[in-house]
């Protein structure tokens, strides 16, 4: 473990020199973490000793995915996904349940996966990750409801594809062991964990009789977050679904809290992917893609090129987008760190198809993160021109703490021209 926090602390170095660079060229600091995963990793040089079942990649998994649905949930209060439901609405009510179907279509006519365990997959692969288009979300040409698209859109689906995951996971143990009772009482207690914590940890800090100060102003989101996942852990609820509901929750009734906690929450969860994605890179070796048969190959480019594109395409008839536009946000569905989560707890599970699911997602995963990665500055340019920019393009107000900058952390929501919201 020593030697591992060794080699992280130093690609973290290096990405830090690098990402001025990374974020105008094709170069990605998320495939620098990825890259020396796989070649430090145990089947490669062996320097680094991982397995997908031991307990330590597990709960760091599951840490990581806990705080970045927290922190995914509080961009994303109730008032913004009010606002959001013109573009967003389509690609989160129509495209990612059309997307989640498509891809499970391919998994079963291509690689022979049966249907409960191809909507299984198409559930872990439907959510995407926006930090591999930090370009077009940080370019200010880039039309303003592209960008308010995208932030909602990958705020949301990861807390949204995680009930279908779990759904379709505990239906590919086998009929025999469904406890559907059990899992819906999880799936509750976990909304109302999320739910209640934040109500009434604001609700004590608008009273007269408590007040933060201070040093412990950041703190209570931070306090917030961590009795939920107590309380959730203690009783069973379901860990992530907790973690999503109370980061909306506060997001709304907390905004004071939200915004204190934003940059440290961030910061965090940008950490915790970028371990989370060394993690992965050493789990994959040239043996692992071996084991692949040719067909999961055509699986795992099909699944990149065919659901998101078509799903959307269907999502945006009738919608203002400029074809365009359409086409930047049918690309940039990249798969990241929710599916490489998502599908560890498949491995951990009882599910019969497990090892293969995993190595099925795990080349998709690293394909997208290749090919989203590095293609993300070049679709930018295709707005960089300022003929392009269209004429409800301006000057946006930046909420303070909630800079639109060059990775997942510190997305804030563009104004909504569909709402007669261009900024300036």
């Amino acid at each position: 473990m020593d030697l591992f926090l060794v080699i992280f602390a130093a690609t973290l170095v290096v990405g830090v020199l690098i990402s001025a660079l990374a974020h105008k060229t094709v170069l990605s600091t998320a495939v620098l973490f990825l890259l020396v995963g796989f070649t430090l990793g145990p089947n490669v040089t062996g320097v680094l000793q991982f397995d997908a079942t031991s307990p330590a990649i597990s709960t760091i998994s599951e840490l990581a995915l806990f705080v970045v649905l927290f922190t995914d949930g509080m961009r994303t209060g109730w008032q913004d996904l009010r606002k959001a439901w013109r573009l967003p609405g389509r690609a989160l009510g129509w495209g990612l349940p059309l997307t989640l179907v498509f891809t499970a279509v391919l998994a079963h006519f291509i690689v022979g996966l049966d249907w409960t365990s191809a909507l299984l997959v198409g559930a872990i692969l439907a959510p995407t990750d926006p930090v591999f288009a930090a370009a077009i979300v940080g370019n200010k040409r880039v039309p303003n409801r592209l960008r308010y698209l995208l932030n909602v859109e990958s705020g949301v689906n990861d807390g949204l594809a995680l009930p279908f995951v779990i759904i379709f996971l505990e239906l590919s143990t086998g009929t025999e062991d469904l406890h559907f009772a059990e899992l819906g009482i999880e799936i509750l207690f976990g909304a109302a964990i999320g739910v209640a914590v934040p109500l009434l940890v604001v609700w004590a800090l608008r009273s007269r009789l408590f007040a933060a100060t201070g040093v412990y102003e950041p703190i209570g989101a931070i306090a917030i977050g961590l009795l939920v996942f107590a309380l959730a852990s203690a009783t069973h609820a379901n860990l992530f679904l907790a973690a999503f509901a109370a980061g909306i929750t506060l997001a709304t009734v907390g905004e004071q809290e939200r915004d204190r906690f934003h940059e440290f929450g961030e910061i965090l969860a940008e950490l915790l992917k970028l371990l989370a994605l060394t993690v992965f890179g050493a789990l994959l070796s040239p043996q692992f893609l071996a084991e692949i048969p040719w067909t999961g190959y055509v699986f795992a480019v099909l699944a990149l090129l065919l659901p998101r594109p078509a799903a959307l395409y269907l999502s945006f008839l009738g919608s203002k987008l400029s074809m365009r536009e359409q086409v930047a946000a049918m690309w940039f569905g990249p798969k990241g760190f929710a599916s490489v989560v998502y599908v560890l707890l498949v491995v951990t599970s009882e599910a019969p198809q497990a090892d293969f699911i995993f190595h099925l997602v795990a080349l998709t995963v690293a394909l997208s993160i290749l090919a989203h990665s590095s293609t993300d500055v070049v679709v930018a340019k295709w707005f960089d021109e300022p003929k392009e920019v269209p004429a409800w393009e301006g000057p946006e107000p930046v909420p303070p703490g909630h800079d639109l900058g060059g990775s997942d952390a510190g997305r804030s929501l563009p104004p909504d021209p569909e709402r007669g919201e261009a900024g300036g």
